[in-house]
Protein backbone atom coordinates (compact mmCIF):
# COMPACT_ATOMS: atom_id res chain seq x y z
CA UNK A 1 0.00 0.00 0.00
CA UNK A 2 1.23 3.68 -0.61
CA UNK A 3 2.03 5.97 1.73
CA UNK A 4 -0.05 9.13 1.37
CA UNK A 5 1.47 11.52 3.98
CA UNK A 6 4.82 11.35 2.16
CA UNK A 7 6.91 10.69 5.13
CA UNK A 8 7.73 6.88 4.60
CA UNK A 9 10.16 5.37 1.61
CA UNK A 10 10.66 6.76 -1.79
CA UNK A 11 10.32 4.34 -4.51
CA UNK A 12 11.24 6.33 -7.96
CA UNK A 13 10.55 4.95 -11.28
CA UNK A 14 12.69 6.17 -14.49
CA UNK A 15 10.75 5.50 -16.94
CA UNK A 16 12.81 7.30 -19.50
CA UNK A 17 15.64 5.02 -18.54
CA UNK A 18 13.24 1.99 -18.99
CA UNK A 19 12.06 3.14 -22.50
CA UNK A 20 16.11 3.67 -22.98
CA UNK A 21 16.65 0.41 -21.88
CA UNK A 22 14.06 -0.94 -24.50
CA UNK A 23 15.34 0.80 -27.16
CA UNK A 24 18.67 -0.15 -26.98
CA UNK A 25 17.92 -4.27 -26.57
CA UNK A 26 15.55 -3.50 -29.38
CA UNK A 27 19.03 -2.07 -31.52
CA UNK A 28 21.21 -5.18 -30.72
CA UNK A 29 18.42 -7.31 -31.77
CA UNK A 30 18.37 -5.80 -35.35
CA UNK A 31 16.36 -8.01 -37.54
CA UNK A 32 14.46 -9.75 -34.83
CA UNK A 33 11.12 -7.71 -33.13
CA UNK A 34 11.73 -7.11 -29.68
CA UNK A 35 8.82 -7.85 -27.37
CA UNK A 36 8.90 -6.93 -23.65
CA UNK A 37 8.27 -9.02 -20.25
CA UNK A 38 6.01 -7.19 -17.80
CA UNK A 39 5.15 -10.20 -15.61
CA UNK A 40 5.25 -9.72 -11.71
CA UNK A 41 4.08 -6.06 -12.07
CA UNK A 42 6.78 -5.38 -14.54
CA UNK A 43 9.24 -6.75 -12.33
CA UNK A 44 8.30 -4.31 -9.38
CA UNK A 45 7.94 -1.18 -10.40
CA UNK A 46 4.35 -1.01 -11.96
CA UNK A 47 2.33 -3.25 -14.60
CA UNK A 48 -0.07 -0.25 -16.03
CA UNK A 49 3.29 2.68 -15.79
CA UNK A 50 5.84 0.58 -17.07
CA UNK A 51 3.98 -1.02 -20.16
CA UNK A 52 2.48 2.41 -21.15
CA UNK A 53 6.39 4.18 -21.15
CA UNK A 54 7.23 0.68 -23.32
CA UNK A 55 4.82 1.20 -26.02
CA UNK A 56 5.54 4.87 -25.90
CA UNK A 57 8.90 3.55 -26.46
CA UNK A 58 8.04 0.78 -29.48
CA UNK A 59 6.93 -1.96 -28.03
CA UNK A 60 4.24 -4.01 -29.18
CA UNK A 61 4.63 -7.00 -28.07
CA UNK A 62 4.51 -7.79 -24.42
CA UNK A 63 4.15 -11.03 -22.34
CA UNK A 64 2.90 -11.54 -18.65
CA UNK A 65 2.90 -14.59 -16.51
CA UNK A 66 -1.25 -14.82 -15.31
CA UNK A 67 -4.58 -13.24 -17.02
CA UNK A 68 -5.17 -10.48 -14.38
CA UNK A 69 -1.74 -9.04 -15.44
CA UNK A 70 -2.32 -9.43 -19.06
CA UNK A 71 -6.15 -7.47 -18.34
CA UNK A 72 -3.97 -4.57 -16.10
CA UNK A 73 -2.00 -4.49 -20.07
CA UNK A 74 -4.80 -4.77 -22.04
CA UNK A 75 -6.09 -1.46 -20.21
CA UNK A 76 -3.41 -0.19 -20.39
CA UNK A 77 -2.40 -0.30 -23.66
CA UNK A 78 -5.62 -1.17 -25.99
CA UNK A 79 -3.91 -1.87 -28.81
CA UNK A 80 -0.90 -4.23 -27.85
CA UNK A 81 -0.12 -7.73 -28.78
CA UNK A 82 -0.38 -10.11 -24.90
CA UNK A 83 0.83 -13.08 -24.40
CA UNK A 84 0.19 -15.45 -21.00
CA UNK A 85 3.07 -17.30 -20.23
CA UNK A 86 1.56 -19.64 -17.92
CA UNK A 87 -0.86 -21.01 -20.49
CA UNK A 88 -4.44 -21.40 -20.40
CA UNK A 89 -6.27 -21.70 -17.46
CA UNK A 90 -8.77 -24.66 -17.49
CA UNK A 91 -12.63 -23.16 -18.47
CA UNK A 92 -11.40 -19.60 -19.57
CA UNK A 93 -10.97 -19.48 -22.74
CA UNK A 94 -13.98 -17.22 -22.88
CA UNK A 95 -12.39 -14.92 -20.98
CA UNK A 96 -8.88 -14.74 -23.46
CA UNK A 97 -10.87 -14.39 -26.10
CA UNK A 98 -12.99 -11.50 -24.80
CA UNK A 99 -10.05 -9.71 -23.65
CA UNK A 100 -7.88 -10.44 -26.53
CA UNK A 101 -5.14 -12.12 -24.84
CA UNK A 102 -2.99 -15.25 -26.59
CA UNK A 103 -2.27 -18.18 -24.45
CA UNK A 104 0.41 -19.48 -24.48
CA UNK A 105 -0.10 -23.30 -24.97
CA UNK A 106 2.19 -25.85 -23.32
CA UNK A 107 0.06 -28.77 -22.63
CA UNK A 108 -2.32 -31.39 -24.90
CA UNK A 109 -5.15 -30.37 -22.59
CA UNK A 110 -4.51 -26.97 -23.48
CA UNK A 111 -4.28 -27.50 -26.67
CA UNK A 112 -7.81 -28.91 -27.36
CA UNK A 113 -9.28 -26.59 -25.01
CA UNK A 114 -8.39 -23.79 -27.46
CA UNK A 115 -9.06 -25.69 -30.01
CA UNK A 116 -12.59 -26.69 -28.98
CA UNK A 117 -13.48 -22.74 -28.97
CA UNK A 118 -12.01 -21.71 -32.21
CA UNK A 119 -14.11 -24.70 -33.57
CA UNK A 120 -17.58 -23.56 -31.59
CA UNK A 121 -16.74 -19.73 -32.39
CA UNK A 122 -15.64 -20.69 -36.55
CA UNK A 123 -12.77 -18.37 -35.76
CA UNK A 124 -9.00 -18.73 -35.64
CA UNK A 125 -8.01 -17.41 -31.82
CA UNK A 126 -4.02 -16.37 -31.96
CA UNK A 127 -1.61 -18.66 -29.31
CA UNK A 128 1.64 -19.52 -28.84
CA UNK A 129 3.02 -22.79 -28.72
CA UNK A 130 5.54 -23.75 -25.99
CA UNK A 131 7.84 -25.99 -26.55
CA UNK A 132 10.38 -27.41 -23.79
CA UNK A 133 13.73 -27.96 -24.55
CA UNK A 134 15.47 -28.79 -21.57
CA UNK A 135 13.97 -26.88 -18.53
CA UNK A 136 11.32 -29.49 -17.39
CA UNK A 137 9.00 -26.26 -16.69
CA UNK A 138 5.78 -25.61 -18.47
CA UNK A 139 5.71 -26.76 -22.27
CA UNK A 140 5.18 -29.50 -24.65
CA UNK A 141 7.48 -32.34 -24.92
CA UNK A 142 10.09 -32.76 -27.83
CA UNK A 143 8.03 -35.97 -28.62
CA UNK A 144 4.57 -34.05 -28.90
CA UNK A 145 5.82 -31.71 -31.36
CA UNK A 146 4.52 -34.12 -33.95
CA UNK A 147 1.54 -34.92 -32.50
CA UNK A 148 0.86 -31.40 -32.07
CA UNK A 149 2.20 -30.68 -35.66
CA UNK A 150 -0.40 -32.86 -37.07
CA UNK A 151 -3.03 -31.80 -34.74
CA UNK A 152 -3.29 -28.18 -35.85
CA UNK A 153 -2.30 -29.20 -39.58
CA UNK A 154 -5.68 -31.07 -39.45
CA UNK A 155 -7.62 -28.52 -38.63
CA UNK A 156 -5.98 -25.46 -40.88
CA UNK A 157 -4.82 -23.98 -37.76
CA UNK A 158 -1.29 -22.16 -37.17
CA UNK A 159 0.27 -20.33 -34.20
CA UNK A 160 1.22 -17.09 -33.88
CA UNK A 161 4.38 -18.28 -32.73
CA UNK A 162 6.63 -21.30 -31.29
CA UNK A 163 8.82 -20.48 -28.48
CA UNK A 164 11.09 -22.14 -25.67
CA UNK A 165 13.01 -20.54 -22.94
CA UNK A 166 16.71 -20.66 -22.44
CA UNK A 167 17.82 -22.08 -18.92
CA UNK A 168 21.32 -21.32 -18.58
CA UNK A 169 21.66 -18.00 -20.51
CA UNK A 170 23.01 -16.14 -18.20
CA UNK A 171 26.22 -18.18 -18.73
CA UNK A 172 26.94 -17.59 -22.11
CA UNK A 173 29.32 -20.07 -22.53
CA UNK A 174 27.36 -23.44 -20.85
CA UNK A 175 26.71 -26.03 -23.02
CA UNK A 176 22.96 -26.40 -22.21
CA UNK A 177 22.46 -23.23 -24.60
CA UNK A 178 23.52 -24.62 -27.80
CA UNK A 179 21.88 -28.33 -26.83
CA UNK A 180 18.60 -26.28 -26.44
CA UNK A 181 19.13 -23.96 -29.50
CA UNK A 182 19.78 -27.30 -31.47
CA UNK A 183 16.42 -28.91 -30.19
CA UNK A 184 14.56 -25.54 -30.69
CA UNK A 185 16.16 -25.82 -34.44
CA UNK A 186 14.40 -29.68 -34.82
CA UNK A 187 11.11 -27.87 -33.49
CA UNK A 188 10.90 -24.85 -36.22
CA UNK A 189 11.49 -27.74 -38.66
CA UNK A 190 8.33 -29.09 -37.66
CA UNK A 191 6.55 -25.37 -38.17
CA UNK A 192 8.20 -24.30 -40.89
CA UNK A 193 7.33 -20.25 -41.90
CA UNK A 194 5.91 -20.00 -37.82
CA UNK A 195 7.60 -17.40 -36.12
CA UNK A 196 9.80 -18.66 -33.83
CA UNK A 197 11.13 -16.76 -30.02
CA UNK A 198 13.77 -18.57 -27.70
CA UNK A 199 15.71 -15.13 -26.27
CA UNK A 200 15.39 -13.83 -22.95
CA UNK A 201 17.36 -10.86 -22.06
CA UNK A 202 20.79 -13.31 -21.83
CA UNK A 203 20.00 -14.70 -24.89
CA UNK A 204 19.30 -12.01 -26.49
CA UNK A 205 22.70 -10.72 -25.66
CA UNK A 206 24.44 -14.06 -26.13
CA UNK A 207 24.37 -13.74 -30.15
CA UNK A 208 21.96 -13.24 -32.72
CA UNK A 209 21.93 -17.03 -33.21
CA UNK A 210 19.24 -16.85 -30.50
CA UNK A 211 16.88 -13.99 -31.78
CA UNK A 212 15.34 -15.46 -34.56
CA UNK A 213 11.77 -13.70 -35.02
CA UNK A 214 11.18 -12.25 -31.64
CA UNK A 215 12.99 -11.68 -28.42
CA UNK A 216 11.42 -11.34 -25.03
CA UNK A 217 13.89 -8.73 -22.68
CA UNK A 218 12.69 -9.29 -18.78
CA UNK A 219 15.02 -8.21 -16.20
CA UNK A 220 17.48 -5.63 -18.82
CA UNK A 221 14.56 -3.54 -19.61
CA UNK A 222 14.54 -2.76 -15.52
CA UNK A 223 18.23 -2.29 -14.89
CA UNK A 224 19.09 -5.69 -13.63
CA UNK A 225 22.08 -7.89 -14.70
CA UNK A 226 21.02 -10.14 -17.23
CA UNK A 227 24.48 -11.89 -17.87
CA UNK A 228 26.63 -13.19 -15.53
CA UNK A 229 30.52 -12.18 -15.12
CA UNK A 230 30.29 -8.91 -17.69
CA UNK A 231 29.67 -5.15 -17.07
CA UNK A 232 25.65 -4.39 -16.95
CA UNK A 233 25.32 -2.22 -19.77
CA UNK A 234 21.83 -1.51 -18.60
CA UNK A 235 20.28 1.94 -17.27
CA UNK A 236 19.17 1.47 -13.85
CA UNK A 237 15.45 2.22 -13.52
CA UNK A 238 14.55 2.19 -10.00
CA UNK A 239 15.83 4.21 -7.01
CA UNK A 240 14.80 3.44 -2.90
CA UNK A 241 15.60 6.07 0.16
CA UNK A 242 14.01 5.26 3.55
CA UNK A 243 13.70 7.07 6.61
CA UNK A 244 16.14 7.34 9.33
CA UNK A 245 14.20 6.93 12.36
CA UNK A 246 17.14 7.50 14.92
CA UNK A 247 20.57 7.89 15.91
CA UNK A 248 21.88 6.31 18.85
CA UNK A 249 25.40 5.41 20.56
CA UNK A 250 25.98 1.72 21.44
CA UNK A 251 29.09 0.33 23.25
CA UNK A 252 31.71 -2.46 22.45
CA UNK A 253 29.94 -5.57 23.59
CA UNK A 254 26.21 -5.01 23.26
CA UNK A 255 24.18 -7.16 20.84
CA UNK A 256 22.12 -5.58 18.19
CA UNK A 257 18.56 -6.72 16.75
CA UNK A 258 16.79 -10.02 17.09
CA UNK A 259 18.78 -13.32 18.28
CA UNK A 260 21.33 -11.00 19.42
CA UNK A 261 23.91 -12.49 17.00
CA UNK A 262 25.63 -9.30 15.90
CA UNK A 263 28.13 -7.81 19.18
CA UNK A 264 29.77 -4.71 18.49
CA UNK A 265 33.33 -5.20 18.41
CA UNK A 266 33.66 -1.39 19.19
CA UNK A 267 32.16 1.61 20.37
CA UNK A 268 29.40 2.26 17.89
CA UNK A 269 27.30 4.90 16.16
CA UNK A 270 24.32 3.73 14.88
CA UNK A 271 21.46 4.65 12.45
CA UNK A 272 17.93 3.14 12.61
CA UNK A 273 15.77 2.88 9.51
CA UNK A 274 12.50 2.61 8.74
CA UNK A 275 12.31 -0.09 6.46
CA UNK A 276 12.39 -4.08 7.01
CA UNK A 277 11.22 -7.42 5.39
CA UNK A 278 8.10 -6.23 5.33
CA UNK A 279 9.03 -3.50 2.33
CA UNK A 280 11.10 -5.98 0.55
CA UNK A 281 14.49 -5.87 2.36
CA UNK A 282 14.96 -9.47 2.60
CA UNK A 283 15.77 -10.82 6.09
CA UNK A 284 18.82 -12.94 4.40
CA UNK A 285 20.27 -9.04 4.36
CA UNK A 286 21.02 -9.42 7.91
CA UNK A 287 24.49 -9.54 9.58
CA UNK A 288 26.18 -11.46 11.92
CA UNK A 289 29.62 -11.11 13.44
CA UNK A 290 30.26 -14.33 11.48
CA UNK A 291 28.51 -13.39 8.05
CA UNK A 292 28.09 -9.61 6.44
CA UNK A 293 24.91 -8.67 5.21
CA UNK A 294 23.34 -5.49 3.22
CA UNK A 295 24.44 -2.00 2.68
CA UNK A 296 22.91 1.19 2.36
CA UNK A 297 24.31 4.78 1.27
CA UNK A 298 24.17 7.74 4.03
CA UNK A 299 25.62 10.63 3.36
CA UNK A 300 27.44 9.58 0.09
CA UNK A 301 29.16 6.65 2.09
CA UNK A 302 28.64 2.80 1.92
CA UNK A 303 27.08 1.95 5.41
CA UNK A 304 26.76 -2.30 6.31
CA UNK A 305 23.64 -3.75 7.76
CA UNK A 306 24.60 -4.98 11.72
CA UNK A 307 22.22 -7.52 13.09
CA UNK A 308 18.89 -9.13 11.87
CA UNK A 309 16.50 -7.42 9.60
CA UNK A 310 13.40 -7.08 11.25
CA UNK A 311 9.96 -6.54 9.86
CA UNK A 312 9.64 -2.57 9.79
CA UNK A 313 13.45 -1.38 10.95
CA UNK A 314 16.85 -2.61 9.67
CA UNK A 315 19.94 -0.76 11.92
CA UNK A 316 22.96 0.12 9.73
CA UNK A 317 26.85 1.14 11.58
CA UNK A 318 27.64 4.54 10.58
CA UNK A 319 30.29 4.50 12.55
CA UNK A 320 32.75 5.51 9.66
CA UNK A 321 30.47 8.87 8.75
CA UNK A 322 32.69 10.51 11.65
CA UNK A 323 31.38 14.01 12.91
CA UNK A 324 29.38 13.74 9.88
CA UNK A 325 26.43 12.89 11.69
CA UNK A 326 22.17 12.36 9.83
CA UNK A 327 19.51 13.34 11.29
CA UNK A 328 16.71 11.66 11.72
CA UNK A 329 14.33 12.13 8.62
CA UNK A 330 17.48 12.20 6.06
CA UNK A 331 16.98 9.22 4.13
CA UNK A 332 19.17 6.47 3.33
CA UNK A 333 19.51 5.06 -0.41
CA UNK A 334 18.86 1.11 -0.52
CA UNK A 335 18.58 1.16 -4.17
CA UNK A 336 20.45 3.85 -6.61
CA UNK A 337 23.71 4.40 -8.57
CA UNK A 338 26.08 3.05 -5.92
CA UNK A 339 24.02 0.14 -4.97
CA UNK A 340 21.72 -1.28 -7.19
CA UNK A 341 19.86 -4.33 -7.41
CA UNK A 342 22.40 -6.82 -8.32
CA UNK A 343 24.24 -6.13 -5.25
CA UNK A 344 22.15 -5.93 -2.72
CA UNK A 345 20.82 -9.41 -4.34
CA UNK A 346 24.41 -10.82 -4.16
CA UNK A 347 24.51 -9.71 -0.59
CA UNK A 348 20.87 -11.58 0.21
CA UNK A 349 22.40 -15.01 -1.69
CA UNK A 350 20.03 -14.14 -4.54
CA UNK A 351 19.43 -12.59 -7.61
CA UNK A 352 18.33 -8.38 -8.75
CA UNK A 353 14.77 -10.11 -10.00
CA UNK A 354 14.14 -11.42 -6.16
CA UNK A 355 15.00 -7.93 -5.53
CA UNK A 356 12.86 -5.90 -7.73
CA UNK A 357 9.96 -8.48 -7.52
CA UNK A 358 9.62 -7.70 -4.00
CA UNK A 359 9.09 -3.65 -4.02
CA UNK A 360 5.70 -4.24 -2.92
CA UNK A 361 6.63 -2.44 0.20
CA UNK A 362 5.39 1.06 2.14
CA UNK A 363 6.71 3.05 -0.01
CA UNK A 364 5.63 6.80 -1.93
CA UNK A 365 6.32 6.06 -6.03
CA UNK A 366 7.57 8.94 -7.83
CA UNK A 367 7.13 8.09 -11.31
CA UNK A 368 9.82 10.27 -13.60
CA UNK A 369 9.61 10.74 -17.72
CA UNK A 370 7.97 8.56 -19.70
CA UNK A 371 8.67 6.96 -23.00
CA UNK A 372 9.07 9.62 -25.10
CA UNK A 373 10.60 11.71 -23.76
CA UNK A 374 13.16 10.22 -21.52
CA UNK A 375 15.05 12.34 -18.78
CA UNK A 376 18.60 13.87 -19.56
Amino acid sequence: MALTSGLGGQLSIDLGALARNWRALDKVSAGALTGAVVKADAYGTGITMASKALHAAGARFFFTATVDEGMAVRAAVPDAHIFILNGLYPGAANLYVRQNLMPVLSSMAMLEEWLAKCLERNEAYPSAFHFDTGMNRLGFRLNEASIVRDRVQSLGYAPQMIMSHLACADQPNHEKNRTQLALFGSVMTQFPGVPASLANSAGLMTGRDYHFQMVRPGIALYGGRAVNGRKNPMAPVVTLHVPILQIKEARTGESVGYGASHALSRDSRLAVLGHGYADGFLRSLSASNTRPGGKVVIRGKVCPVIGKVSMDQVTVDITELGHDIPNPGEGAEVLGNVLDVDDQGDAAGTIGYEILTSLKGRYNRNYIGDGNLPPG
